[in-house]
């Protein structure tokens, strides 16, 4: 299997051995959970899927991120404690997943489960000299780590105006550079809060993927990846504290996918232009609503159209038709060395679809896809 690897910009073979280990960044469950997101989780279903096939053992870990700045934000908003809130969303959140088919992750560990492994790293920060506090507030200094940027390359300035964007705070006036990031913040007055050596705190934002991830998987993941808007800033400030502590490479691939979009605009929660699985379930079988998700390449932006449900709900049941058929051929070889040529699932639809209506049984193939017949 050949994978695209953001770090290294290229398409590469995937390194794994007899289990491949891998980590998602999962959901934070302030607001339901959107096809931005089913798509994310989808594709790492496929790569699973193909790796049990090939005969491995996989084990994916889908964190659950339960106390930052957004849950916390909306909890105030709608008077909801924020574990109830995170509860409520991630009954919803379970309920997409089992809809498309997903399978069960190896784990799937809440950030406010790791306080402890989030105090050693930050501890362990200090003893590396990567670390500095400043009235309660922990930060990890950049200049420190001279790989900084290694997964998303991006340009300083281009970095300084994405992390402005996603919580970064580049105009903190407590940090050494623009660039530090927070591993350990004071609680406001009505936010949860654990007691540290630095004041009673919570954790931040990205120290909480290192912990979880160094806890359930070990010091170096063989993929590690979500949208690509997570490449930064939180992708690269994780691989920067977890290699500045292990001293271990953190992620041999990371693999980042594309955004969906409706009406010219990423879907997101800020804006409510939003998509929801459980909806599109109501209106057409659940495997079409996978089907037209599995239309659209894993890495690729794309932007979410009614069509795509109508040509896949057609496409179900051309592929359902062909059940009656006994004749089989090789298009499930074919499948195969599709998701092989990173996971292009277009591709696999396109070769079911020939079968199928050549009079082939396709329920196989399907079946690889995660589509029941």
């Amino acid at each position: 299997m050949k994978l695209f690897d953001t770090a290294r910009g290229g398409i590469f073979p995937l390194e794994a051995g007899p289990t491949v280990t891998m980590y998602s960044c999962g959901i934070t469950p302030y607001d339901s959970a959107h096809l931005g997101h089913a798509f994310v989780y989808l594709a790492f279903d496929i790569l699973q899927r193909r790796l049990r096939d090939a005969g491995h053992d996989t084990r994916c870990v889908r964190n659950v991120t339960d106390v930052d700045d957004d849950i916390l934000r909306k909890s105030r908003e709608v008077g909801v404690h924020y574990l109830d809130l995170a509860a409520r969303e991630m009954a919803k959140f379970d309920r997409d997943m089992s809809t498309l088919n997903l399978l069960p992750v190896y784990s799937e560990p809440r950030a406010t489960s790791a306080i402890p492994e989030i105090l050693s790293i930050v501890e362990e920060s200090f003893a590396k000299g990567v670390a500095y506090e400043v009235d309660g507030y922990v930060y990890f200094e950049v200049a420190k780590f001279p790989r900084f940027g290694q997964v998303s390359h991006a340009s300083r300035d281009e970095m300084i105006a994405l992390a402005a964007i996603h919580g970064g705070f580049p105009d903190d006036p407590r940090k050494r550079d623009p660039l530090d990031f927070i591993l350990w913040q004071p609680s406001q007055a009505d936010e949860p809060a654990w007691d540290s050596r630095w004041g009673a705190g919570r954790p931040g934002w990205h120290i909480e993927c290192s912990a979880l991830s160094l806890r359930e998987l070990g010091e170096t993941l063989d993929v590690h990846g979500g949208g690509r808007d997570l490449a930064f800033p939180h992708h690269e400030c994780e691989a920067a504290q977890s290699e500045s502590v292990t001293g271990a490479p953190f992620v041999k691939t990371w693999m980042h996918i594309g955004l969906v979009g409706l009406d010219g605009t990423k879907m997101s929660k800020s804006l409510g232009n939003l998509v929801f699985v459980g909806d599109l379930a109501k209106e057409a079988d659940a495997a079409a609503v996978r089907l037209a998700l599995l239309d659209h390449h894993y890495r690729h932006d794309w932007e979410w159209r009614h069509e795509d449900l109508t040509r896949a709900v057609s496409r179900l049941s051309t592929w359902r038709s062909s059940q009656s058929f006994s004749r089989t051929n090789d298009v499930l070889d074919g499948v195969r060395a599709s998701l092989d040529d990173d996971l292009d699932t277009s591709n696999a639809l396109r070769l079911i679809d020939d079968a199928a209506q050549s009079g082939y049984n396709v329920t196989s193939a399907a079946t690889l896809l995660g589509i029941t017949l």
